[in-house]
């Protein structure tokens, strides 16, 4: 495995970003995984959604589809504590859309979640391709590291992506959420 490390610097970076010890809350939240599909929108999230899909439109084809990931993406930001938006642009960022991309570094889904997760968390059978459980993974992450940088959010980016102390990767997820995914806050 140091081997491995070695001869890939992201896989490096990636594994020194696993917390030495995962917190009880991250980890009752991935483990509370389902893949129940619906979810209940009220009339603000409806707006939202309705916003949104014109804007993913161009990324996926499929207006039901489309519906139907919006509306998840909701549901998890909000339960993992993050903005919407923001969640919007990470997965631009990382897979441009795609639930069946794949990294070089192994990272998989929609949020290129890595899964070495599955493995910290004791769930070795979840399905990161699966749009559901690669949104519960990648939120929970992410908020996790926005609550450990004490809401910085270049810092918690910048650990989701596993490049803490550079700016690289924060900076483009930060110009895709000003360019495409930003709302006013009558919206939000």
């Amino acid at each position: 495995m140091a081997a491995g490390l070695a001869l890939c610097p992201a896989l490096a970076l990636a594994a020194a970003n696993v917390p030495a010890q995962v917190p009880g809350t991250l980890l009752d939240t991935l483990e509370s995984v389902t893949h129940a599909r619906g979810t209940q929108a009220d009339a603000a999230t409806s707006a939202w959604i309705a916003t949104m899909q014109a804007r993913l439109a161009p990324r996926l084809g499929d207006p039901r589809a489309r519906r139907r990931l919006l509306a998840r993406i909701h549901a998890e930001a909000r339960l993992a504590g993050l903005s919407p938006e923001i969640v919007l642009a990470v997965i631009q960022v990382e897979s441009g859309f795609r639930r069946d991309a794949e990294s070089s570094a192994g990272a998989q889904g929609l949020m290129q979640v890595m899964p070495f997760w599955k493995r910290v968390i004791g769930r070795r059978d979840d399905d990161l391709f699966d749009p559901v459980t690669n949104l519960r993974y990648g939120c929970t992450i992410l908020g996790y590291y926005l609550r450990l940088e004490s809401g910085d959010l270049t810092r918690a980016l910048a650990r989701y992506n596993g490049s803490l102390g550079e700016t690289g990767y924060p900076e483009r997820v930060l110009r895709a959420w000003q360019t495409r995914w930003w709302l006013a806050a009558t919206l939000e």
